[in-house]
């Protein structure tokens, strides 16, 4: 079964698949990526829709006007949210004279997709009785996205509850289908009860841990494809009021309430059109860290785009209001007109260094660190493909330590038509999702640990930021390398490999697998290449481009080839693993896809249930559109 749409947005990000791809900056039907007949719009609909969006939106979303998203934001958006944001949500002031007709014709247009093509209406059942209580004997056991302190994405076995001989009783108990969805990236939170979780169509979940039915549901903007940070509250606090925290795929942040939905407070996170928020904040205390990054570097590929003006940024927020306390960014010189391009379109710079990874609080040097992406255009700067430490107060930066020099890059690199590509086009080494963790070795001395899209692992001095090792564990490339993994236990950091083809040569081999490094010195502890088993199947590739966790005897990891499985701490071997690439009659009443797991949502072990987030209809993977539950065998409810 054909599960994926067609955008421009998704030919902008094949581009990153194959050595060349050409692109004439608006969307259309030109490359049948993951396509569905059934799901494409005909000429007829793009010729329409593309004409009401020229009378009544062009002139902000493809003028780049502070705040108004480009389309090119747009067109990775679900119809259905396109349709929402212009009736009831932020865009329905200024959309109240298009005729609800029209509305559609532009979700579909900017969207290249139908309306109601992915079952727009489910029948999630909605929790009833105890099932819809919020447990306030049971506050989040968990710190934020990285699970743990120091983002090390490490659970305890007790809080886990699955240990190396239980997790072969795992079965899947229930599954959920995102309606309209063909990716699952947002990490869940836990509490209460409840699992807190984000969606494609920018549907935020509150669901009872034990049946999946709903306790709430919460509409944004946009897609929600960050974690879900979940703020905690004293056991059986009659007065306890947590809240969530979350950003969308337009640059919104949000602070709702986590036991009844309802919204605090948002935010607009960045004026620039392109402006994303791909990862999770940090929460401590009252303060959290909001890092900003963007798909300016997709816009880059449209010859008239003047590219690029946008800069990565750590945005620190007051969690009660809203306010802003400070802002870094990661460069610091506002960009300029520095060329024009061959197709006579002025480029500027410096530009980029986004950051799309969780920042690392360090609580006792009163630090925060992060990696940052590559320049978009020149001229490069100090702080991309870097890893940055900020003082938490003030935002000043301490240190500096940059892996990757002169790194200056953007899809247009990698289109026929390279107009916008820098002079000298940099290896795109971000350090990206991965960003960096602090973590002790075996003698309990503190290192931060980063990986790059290079292949490259790194530990690294907390208070100077001097480089103690750097080890080559995969080989890299555009989407290559170490994209959301690492996590971090007992003196030993767990690498993910994804290694798979990006259409250029490289000299030294693909190594997709799992890997384990001793802190203390960068060796090898194990390794665990991945075999091959896709057998042909289309967007399929060994190898671990999403986030890990471990526990005190496992490493759970969700593979680009669709499984999920458990590694043995000791010697990397595979213990339990389950093909999520199917179709399971999820509890909404909607067959669930599953697909590649990838992205910023590890699979999460609490109190004995696993739970996965399967499919990523994104750069060349398998899409899919399921929430996994599994649990002990035993527990699994009569169907």
């Amino acid at each position: 079964m054909m599960k994926l749409i067609q955008t421009q947005a998704l030919l902008v990000f094949a581009c990153l698949t194959v050595a060349s791809c050409t692109f004439d900056g608006e969307p259309s039907d030109k490359m049948a990526t993951y396509a569905d007949d059934n799901d494409n719009i005909d000429e007829a609909t793009r010729v329409a829709g593309k004409a009401v969006f020229d009378e009544n939106c062009a002139g902000c979303h493809l003028e780049g006007v502070d705040k108004a998203p480009h389309w090119v934001m747009l067109s990775i958006m679900a119809p259905e949210s396109i349709y929402h944001a212009l009736t009831d949500g932020v865009m329905s002031l200024q959309s109240e004279h298009i005729s609800d007709g029209d509305k559609m014709l532009v979700a579909e247009y900017l969207s290249s997709r139908k309306m109601g093509t992915a079952a727009s209406v489910d029948t999630l059942p909605v929790c009833e009785g105890t099932a819809a209580a919020f447990d306030l004997s049971s506050p989040p056991l968990l710190s934020g996205y990285g699970l743990t302190e120091g983002n090390r994405h490490y659970l305890s076995s007790e809080i886990a509850g699955i240990d190396a001989e239980s997790v072969t009783n795992l079965e899947l108990k229930w599954s959920l289908a995102f309606p309209n969805a063909v990716r699952a990236r947002s990490q869940p939170a836990f509490g209460g009860g409840a699992i807190f979780v984000g969606s494609h169509s920018g549907v935020v979940y509150a669901l009872d841990q034990e049946t999946g039915c709903a306790r709430w549901t919460f509409q944004a903007s946009a897609e929600v494809r960050t974690g879900i940070v979940l703020s905690s509250w004293e056991a059986d606090d009659v007065t306890a009021s947590p809240m969530l925290f979350f950003g969308d795929l337009i640059g919104n942040f949000y602070a709702v309430n986590a036991f009844t939905g309802q919204q605090v407070w948002r935010k607009k996170m960045d004026a620039h059109p392109n402006a994303t928020i791909t990862a999770a904040p940090a929460l401590h205390h009252d303060i959290l860290y909001v890092p900003i990054s963007s798909l300016e570097v997709a816009a880059a590929a449209i010859p008239s785009y003047e590219c690029c003006t946008f800069r990565g940024s750590i945005v620190a927020l007051k969690a009660d209001t809203g306010d802003e306390v400070w802002r870094t960014y990661t460069v610091s010189e506002e960009p300029a007109i520095q060329r024009v391009n061959t197709n006579g379109t002025n480029n500027y710079g410096p530009s980029g260094a986004p950051v799309w990874n969780t920042p690392t609080v360090d609580a006792a040097r009163r630090q925060l660190y992060f990696g940052t992406g590559e320049n978009y255009t020149d001229p490069a700067t100090k702080t991309s493909d870097s890893v940055i430490a900020l003082d938490m107060d003030t935002g000043a930066i301490n240190w500096v330590y940059q892996a990757t020099l002169n790194d200056t890059w953007n899809v247009s690199c990698e289109s026929a038509d390279k107009s916008n590509c820098p002079e000298v086009a940099g290896p795109d080494s971000d350090f990206g999702g991965a960003g960096a963790i602090l973590a002790q070795d075996a003698n309990g001395n503190d290192h931060v640990l980063a990986g790059q899209k290079s292949g490259f692992a790194y530990a690294l001095d907390p208070d100077t930021g001097a480089l103690r090792w750097k080890a080559k564990v995969g080989r890299g490339g555009v989407r290559a390398g170490i994209h959301f993994g690492l996590a971090a236990h007992a003196g030993i950091v767990y690498v993910p490999i994804s290694d798979p083809p990006d259409g250029h040569s490289h000299d030294t081999p693909a190594r997709p697998g799992m890997y384990a490094l001793n802190i203390a010195t960068g060796d090898y502890a194990w390794s665990a290449p991945a075999k091959n088993i896709c057998n042909g199947k289309d967007f399929c590739e060994p190898g671990y481009c999403g986030a890990i966790t471990t526990t005190d005897s496992l490493v759970f990891a969700g593979a680009m080839d669709g499984y999920v499985r458990a590694y043995d701490t000791a010697n990397g071997h595979v213990v339990w693993e389950y093909d999520t690439d199917k179709d399971y009659d999820a509890i909404n009443g909607l067959t669930a896809m599953g697909g590649s797991i990838c992205g910023g949502a590890a699979p999460v072990a609490y109190k004995g249930n696993l739970v996965v987030n399967s499919g990523y209809g994104f750069s060349g993977t398998m899409p899919g559109n399921a929430l996994l539950v599994f649990g002990p065998a035993e527990t699994r409810p009569i169907q």
